[in-house]
């Protein structure tokens, strides 16, 4: 007869510890010296201990050990380094192992070690055990290499690992199966694929945990196509059938490569194997849905699939915000907190660049009280999203308190300050804060330096700008790449050095693209240079014929000259081509609502009043002879039609903004397209006679006008 027992659970474990320690300290207290705790016993509380996790459990056993004089016994003091470890005191595994002189330490007491340091994030501490290990006499086996190849990859040192390999082969374990999957993963993590593929070739068997290895391997390398066709091989050639690790991976390599027919069939093959329930599946799944622009699809799976975690959610979140739809990933942010979900840095971090892609102000102050709330001020990825959404929401001032009260800025922190001042037109605090940086021992990125040469390009630091540039790769090991190559094109063209800027681009080790054209296309506009500007204009149209910028600004320039048949030549090859101007807009945020103008808009309510407010100001403009009506050249799509300067959308939102604020309040206008020239002469004369601040934030930067002038300098 079969006696079926009922499960143990942890609470059953710790019932029967805690009645085990009461036998043994009731004997102790009364000197009984019947039946005292055997070595086996011990052995199977030490072990009962690794699933409680209770620490003064472990400190009794140890006590016991001693007592008893059992802890010179290897395979007990082994388990209590362990035991101490998995408890999260390894820093008391670590003082065990260096106070305990006479215990023999054979090599698991030296393995269980170097097997917790990496996971500490220790890995050059397990380096150094195991060489004072082999110092020691003690030769290493194939449980040890495989626990030191980890520390190899945390340390992103590929010559650890090579000499890690050196000695594999010495010790006769290249071929073990544990060693050499250890080894694929090291040189992958180290970004040496050829090595990483080199030992996965010559491995005599392989199981899937080496198969994951080099499929995992490949997306870390953003080799994806790689990724994809190791994942095929399992399913053909290998035998195994892949696991959450194998599906998850191919998930985000299709994502990354926009291979949305070929994540279907996996998707079809995820099925037939039944793991679309596990966590790490559905949520790659879905999140290879959203980046493929199928986030109906993803929210389709987020409606079906039970147990839905905050991973998930913030899944659809940046979903949404992939495919440009900002106020629906607000919305399932608040969701997401009313369901009572424990929101983590990411999910704060994707709300807030929502917020910042509506310039919602309002939205992404709610928010920040959210994370004061609950603790999360202080995480450095949170602040540098809190100090951009602020930016792009036009508050500087709040973008820098964050940042002054930060605690621990990383590069990423300084980065989003710095970019912060660039998109506002502050050159000077981005050199200033730059500097401040560097003496703080901080080590500038790529996109830092990107800041930095484009303010340097609008304060016209031509000679500062080169010796940034110059620092990148031999101070700093940057190598500069197209947007860097675009600032210092941008640089020369800003200062009316074309022929210098044009050879600059002929003599770059990169081919130029359409942002480094399209610089050198914008400084020929504004030093009316048409010949070098209809030739660049002509590379623009090769490498992007639908975008209607580039056609506009050509016409500008055969109006300004007179040519006026080459101008409507331009356009009608607008016509060929396909080319649609996309219809501009603007919008003021007022009271918690969203009021949205196009050209000549008259659905707001109080439309006579607005345009009413404008005829003044064009009455006001002509009477001082202000540029406002010497400004005549347009040169953004929404201009292009030669409608009435006077009810450009910015306008009419800039009306409609003196209409319903309060007197002295700030005037907040977010623009969908650059703003013509006569709108921005209308809008620092505006700030003049009204005595208001205006910021206008367009897809080029923010405006700031106080006082008649713009903080753009009138180049943007």
């Amino acid at each position: 007869m079969r006696v079926h027992f009922p499960p143990i659970t942890i609470s059953k474990v710790s019932l029967y510890i805690a009645s085990s320690f009461s036998k043994i300290f009731h004997r102790s207290n009364y000197h009984q010296t019947s039946s005292p705790p055997t070595p086996t016993h011990l052995n199977y509380l030490l072990k009962s201990t690794n699933q409680t996790k209770n620490l003064k459990h472990v400190s009794q056993i140890h006590s016991q050990l001693i007592t008893n004089t059992f802890i010179s016994l290897p395979f007990l003091f082994n388990n209590l380094l362990n035991t101490y470890a998995k408890c999260g005191l390894l820093h008391q595994s670590l003082l065990l192992f260096a106070t305990a002189h006479q215990v023999p330490k054979n090599v698991i007491a030296w393995t269980t070690l170097i097997t917790q340091l990496p996971g500490s994030s220790r890995p050059f501490e397990a380096l150094a055990l195991f060489e004072e290990m082999r110092c020691y006499g003690v030769f290493p086996n194939h449980f040890t290499f495989s626990a030191v190849l980890p520390a190899c990859s945390d340390t992103m040192i590929v010559f650890h690992g090579e000499q890690m390999h050196c000695l594999i082969w010495k010790h006769g374990f290249e071929t073990h199966l544990f060693v050499s999957s250890a080894l694929v993963h090291m040189y992958a993590k180290c970004y040496d694929m050829f090595s990483a593929q080199k030992v996965f070739d010559e491995m005599p068997e392989r199981s899937l945990v080496s198969w994951n290895c080099m499929i995992v391997g490949f997306l870390q390398n953003e080799c994806y196509d790689q990724a994809i066709h190791v994942f095929k091989e399992v399913i053909r050639e290998s035998g195994f059938s892949p696991d959450q690790v194998s599906f998850s991976s191919v998930f985000s390599a299709a994502a990354s490569m926009g291979a949305l027919e070929f994540g279907k069939q996996v998707h079809g093959v995820v099925l037939k194997h039944g793991l679309l329930t596990l966590a790490y599946v559905k949520n790659s799944l879905m999140d290879m849905y959203s980046k493929c622009s199928c986030v109906g699809d993803a929210y389709k799976l987020f409606q079906i699939i039970g147990d839905i975690d905050v991973v998930t959610w913030n899944i659809m979140v940046n979903g949404c915000i992939s495919s440009r739809n900002f106020e629906e990933a607000c919305n399932f942010f608040w969701f997401m907190r009313r369901e009572g979900i424990t929101l983590d840095e990411v999910s704060y971090s994707s709300a807030l660049n929502a917020s910042a892609s509506l310039a919602a102000l309002d939205q992404g102050t709610l928010i920040h009280n959210q994370i004061i709330k609950s603790g999360f001020v202080k995480n450095a990825c949170v602040t540098s999203s809190l100090i951009t959404m602020y930016s792009k929401c036009g508050s500087l001032m709040d973008a820098y308190h964050v940042f002054e009260e930060a605690e621990d800025c990383n590069v990423i922190c300084w980065t989003a300050m710095i970019a912060a001042y660039q998109h506002h037109g502050c050159a000077n605090q981005v050199v200033e804060l730059f500097q401040k940086m560097l003496s703080e021992g901080m080590k500038p990125n790529y996109i830092t330096f990107v800041s930095v040469l484009s303010a340097c390009s609008h304060a016209g630091l031509v000679e500062e700008g080169f010796a940034y540039f110059d620092s990148m790769t031999k101070v700093h090991g940057v190598n500069p790449g197209h947007e860097h190559f675009t600032c210092m094109v941008d640089l020369l063209g800003r200062s009316g050095r074309l022929e210098e800027a044009k050879r600059f681009v002929e003599s770059m080790p990169i081919k130029a693209n359409s942002s480094i054209f399209g610089a050198l296309l914008g400084a020929c506009r504004k030093y009316n240079n048409l010949e070098m500007g209809r030739e660049v204009a002509e590379k623009l149209f090769e490498l992007e014929p639908d975008n209607p910028g580039n056609y506009v600004l050509l016409s500008n320039m055969y109006k300004r000259h007179g040519m006026l048949e080459e101008a409507d030549e331009v356009r009608r090859l607008m016509g060929v081509n396909g080319v649609k101007k996309e219809p501009g807009c603007s919008w003021i945020d007022i009271k918690n609502k969203t009021f949205v103008f196009t050209v000549h808009d008259r659905s707001n309510s109080r439309t006579y009043e607005i345009y009413e407010i404008l005829r003044k100001l064009e009455e006001l403009a002509n009477n001082k002879k202000t540029e406002c009506e010497a400004e005549s050249e347009n040169t953004s799509a929404e201009d292009f039609e030669g409608k009435n300067l006077w009810y450009h959308s910015e306008k009419l939102a800039l009306a409609f903004g003196l209409l319903m604020l309060p007197v002295k309040a700030p005037i907040r206008i977010k623009k969908n397209l650059r703003t013509c020239r006569h709108c921005h002469s209308v809008l620092k004369f505006a700030s003049e006679i009204f005595e208001r601040e205006i910021i206008v934030r367009d897809t080029n930067r923010f405006h700031h006008f106080t006082n008649g002038l713009c903080s753009c300098k009138d180049y943007w």
